[in-house]
């Protein structure tokens, strides 16, 4: 089975709000929750990827932090290695070029999103207060 290494950021700001994700009707896994990112490119270090893919999916430029969880998730056809990075906006306003939509959402209201299965071991790290 094909493996793929995904990076994403999670996003804070000065409310401590963190930036959702909605995926697209035309995305693999539609209309799921996901922290912004995507895939590691050969020879890219995971933190370069992030910068890159944000700049790329959210049109900004981030900083990007530690390591806040690492999750293997096993879909129908892939398997997911997602890294997921604590990381900052440092100029312009993220856009969503190719999400459904951009949310801010408070610590509580993560708990009432539908996730992408991989993304749910990180919000349950930053709920529990990572």
């Amino acid at each position: 089975m094909k493996k793929i290494n995904v990076v994403a950021a999670v996003l804070r700001n000065e409310k401590n709000e963190i930036l959702c994700a909605l995926r697209s009707p035309t995305m693999s896994m539609p209309n799921l929750w996901e922290f912004p990112g995507g895939k590691i490119e050969q020879g890219e270090l995971p933190e370069e990827a992030l910068i890159r893919e944000i700049k790329e999916e959210l049109d900004c430029k981030i900083q990007v932090f530690d390591l806040i969880e690492e999750a293997e998730h096993k879909y129908p056809s892939v398997i997911v290695r997602l890294l997921t990075y604590n990381a900052k906006i440092v100029s312009d306003s993220p856009k969503a070029k190719e999400h459904a939509k951009l949310e801010w959402k408070t610590l509580d209201a993560l708990r009432s999103l539908k996730w992408a299965p991989a993304d749910i071991p990180t919000v349950e790290q930053i709920l529990e207060g990572f």
